[in-house]
């Protein structure tokens, strides 16, 4: 990405999950308060209202806001149901859902948080999907809508975890790894990095070298009981960004 343009952001989510856009948003704006970024929203019909908070928190730190509201007729003949939500293709389809304009965007999951510089270089690993940098020029040459909506109902028994499953059964070959424990550091797994690393991914460590912290899996940081030791991390910067929005 040139160092004289906006870094692009892509996020989707349900309403929801705005309060937890809102805490990412406080975390990369207090990691790299220089930087510029263009948040970009595919939504389902959020309304105008309920993004309120996030418009006035993006012109408060000075980031471009565009909330896009998917048409639901991209989807006709799509596999669509609780377990399939049409939220889920948002990423996969993105080349074709954003203004052609853009070429290259950074996707990362709401229930993330930014706590160094974003910034990546760039038989294949299973990738998680949570954090992606795309190549959307690539991606309108070689995506096609229709099949990721047919692996999707031919293979649903299959897909535990869809989008990422579908990601990583159709275009897992086209896609380059980055070190997780930089990128897309699993915040349940600590003592698993530490391990790995031969002590040197220690939280001292975590806290300098690592850039993404995703609080991944169904226990999560804003509810009661969370048990891992990051949640601290997260309460502190929700408590910032309750404070930005009074």
């Amino acid at each position: 990405m040139n160092r004289n343009q906006n870094i692009q952001i892509l996020i989707t989510l349900n309403q929801a999950y705005l309060p937890r856009l809102q805490v990412m948003l406080t975390s990369m704006h207090s990691s790299q308060p220089d930087e510029k970024f263009d948040i970009w929203l595919l939504h389902n019909s959020i309304p105008e209202e309920s993004l309120e908070p996030v418009t006035c928190q993006c012109r408060a730190l000075g980031y471009a806001f565009h909330p896009v509201t998917v048409d639901s007729a991209a989807f006709t003949g799509a596999p669509v149901s609780r377990q399939y939500p049409r939220e889920m293709y948002y990423r996969l389809l993105a080349p074709f859902l954003l203004p052609r304009r853009l070429h290259r965007i950074l996707y990362l999951d709401p229930d993330i948080l930014v706590i160094n510089q974003l910034r990546l270089g760039t038989d294949h690993a299973y990738f998680n999907s949570g954090v992606l940098l795309i190549d959307l020029d690539q991606g309108r040459n070689e995506i096609i809508a229709g099949d990721i909506f047919n692996y999707t109902r031919e293979h649903a028994r299959e897909l535990l975890l869809p989008d990422q499953d579908i990601l990583n059964a159709m275009y897992g070959y086209r896609t380059l790894p980055v070190d997780d424990s930089i990128w897309n550091y699993d915040a349940r797994n600590y003592n698993t990095y530490l391990l790995r690393s031969g002590g040197v991914c220690d939280m001292d460590w975590v806290m300098k070298c690592t850039s993404v912290l995703h609080f991944c899996g169904k226990s999560k940081p804003w509810q009661k009981g969370y048990i891992h030791r990051f949640g601290i991390l997260y309460k502190h910067y929700g408590q910032l960004t309750q404070r930005m929005m009074e």
